[in-house]
């Protein structure tokens, strides 16, 4: 691959399957996220199916996405990182403040380079 993105393994993570992303990948993956807006806003219900369904959506038409969180507990905040995660099988590629970046490749890309 051109940009060196292979998808990394996948890690076992509370019985579902998280993209693992080795440092070089991640980086790459930050500096393309970096002009991104957030798609996606978890809100005062929190990480409910429909958000999560959204989320779903959202990497299976882009494959990185931001999503904004709105907790205001930095700890919350990372509990719901970490299931976001877990329950739509996404790499974290950045956190910063509120907003967690995340990648999954597309189902149907097979072997082909990311654009």
């Amino acid at each position: 691959m051109a940009d060196g993105l292979t998808g990394g393994g996948r890690a076992e993570y509370n019985g579902a399957m998280v993209l693992s992303l080795t440092n070089r990948e991640r980086t790459r993956l930050k500096a393309r996220a970096h002009a991104l807006e957030p798609v996606v806003q978890v809100g005062q219900g929190g990480l409910t199916a429909s958000v999560v369904a959204e989320i779903d959506r959202a990497l299976a038409a882009h494959e990185l996405i931001k999503v904004r969180i709105g907790a205001a507990d930095r700890a919350e905040r990372a509990d719901l990182c970490e299931a976001i995660c877990a329950r739509t099988g996404a790499a974290e590629v950045l956190r910063v403040g509120k907003v967690l970046g995340l990648w999954r490749p597309r189902p149907d890309a097979g072997d082909e380079e990311p654009k």
